[in-house]
C-alpha cells in the first residue's frame, strides 16, 4: 500500500527536520551553527608578520617561491609575469610609520643608514607618492610665482599648464633613468645592489624638495636660491653617502662615481629652480 512508506507524526519531533508548530500564535525556529568566517581573521599575512618581504636584489624579484616554498604554477611565466599585480605587492607593503621613518632618514643625510634599513624591505610606495606629491607641487607653485610675479609688476597672466607635463616628466624620467644607469654601473663594478633599492633610496632623496618648494614662494630671489640650493645638497648629501660605503669598497675610482652622483642631484635641483621658481617677465 501507498501508506504504508510512510510514517504518522503527531505532535513529535523528528531529529533533523522543522518543530511542529503547536499552535498558530507560537512559531519556534531553530538555524542550524554558522560558519562563517571570524573578522579580523586569526592569521595574518603580510608585513605584520614578517614573511612576505621584498627581496634585496631585483633580480630574484621575479622568481621568489610562492607561500608553499615552491613556484605558483599558476602564475605567468617568461616576460608575462612583469604585466601582473603579484610580483610588485610586496614592494608596496609597507605602513605609515615605515614611510615617516624613511622620509625622516631622507632628511638626516649624515647618518648614512637608509641602505642598511632598507637592504631586505625596499619599497616603491613611498618613492611614487613623494615623486607625484613633488611634480603637482613644483607644477602648482610655480604658476603661484609667476602669478604673484606679474601681479606685481601689473603684466597679463596666463596659467600654464604645461608646467604638469614636464614636471612628470623630469621627476619620474629622473628617478626611473638615473638609478637604472647607477644599477648598471654598479654591476659592471661588482657592486651587490639591488635595482629597487635604487629606486627606493633615489625616491626618499627627493622629499626635501617637496618643502623647498612650498618656501620658494616667498618673493625674494636669494632666498629661492638658498632654499633651493640646501635642498638639493641636502638631497644629493644623502644618495653619497648612503652609496659611498657600497661603491668604495669595490673600486678604486669610487670617488668619481659617487662624485658624479652627487652632482646630478645637484643639477637637478638647479632645474628645479630655474625652470619652477624663475619668472621672466613677458613684455606686454
Amino acid at each position: 500500500m501507498m501508506s504504508s512508506g510512510y510514517t504518522h507524526i503527531d505532535n513529535q519531533n523528528v531529529s533533523g527536520s522543522v518543530p511542529a508548530v503547536s499552535s498558530p500564535d507560537h512559531v519556534q525556529l531553530k538555524f542550524p551553527e554558522s560558519n562563517l568566517q571570524t573578522f579580523p581573521p586569526t592569521e595574518t599575512q603580510g608585513k605584520i608578520t614578517g614573511t612576505f618581504r621584498p627581496p634585496s636584489d631585483a633580480d630574484d624579484s621575479f622568481s621568489r617561491p610562492g607561500p608553499g616554498g615552491a613556484q605558483d604554477n599558476n602564475q605567468p611565466s617568461g616576460w608575462q609575469r612583469f604585466f601582473g599585480v603579484a610580483p610588485y605587492q610586496p614592494y608596496f607593503d609597507v605602513d605609515t610609520s615605515d614611510v615617516l621613518e624613511r622620509i625622516r632618514d631622507s632628511l638626516l643625510p649624515y647618518k648614512g643608514t637608509f641602505s642598511e634599513k632598507t637592504l631586505n624591505s625596499p619599497d616603491l610606495y613611498g618613492p611614487f607618492w613623494i615623486c607625484t606629491t613633488l611634480i603637482f607641487v613644483a607644477a602648482a607653485l610655480g604658476n603661484v610665482v609667476a602669478y604673484i610675479a606679474h601681479k606685481t609688476h601689473h603684466k597679463h597672466w596666463d596659467y600654464d599648464i604645461n608646467q604638469v607635463t614636464w614636471s612628470a616628466c623630469l621627476f619620474y624620467g629622473y628617478v626611473a633613468v638615473v638609478p637604472l644607469a647607477v644599477y648598471f654601473v654598479l654591476k659592471y663594478l661588482s657592486v651587490p645592489s639591488g635595482l629597487v633599492q635604487l629606486w627606493c633610496l633615489y625616491g626618499y632623496s627627493l622629499f626635501v624638495f617637496i618643502p623647498a618648494s612650498c618656501l620658494s614662494v616667498i618673493p625674494l630671489e636669494i632666498f629661492r636660491w638658498v632654499i633651493v640650493g640646501a635642498a638639493g645638497f641636502l638631497s644629493a648629501t644623502f644618495l653619497a653617502l648612503n652609496l659611498r660605503s657600497h661603491i668604495k669598497t669595490a673600486s678604486d675610482r669610487w670617488f668619481l662615481i659617487v662624485a658624479g652622483i652627487f652632482l646630478l642631484q645637484l643639477g637637478l635641483a638647479v632645474i628645479l629652480k630655474l625652470y619652477f621658481f624663475t619668472i621672466v617677465l613677458g613684455k606686454e
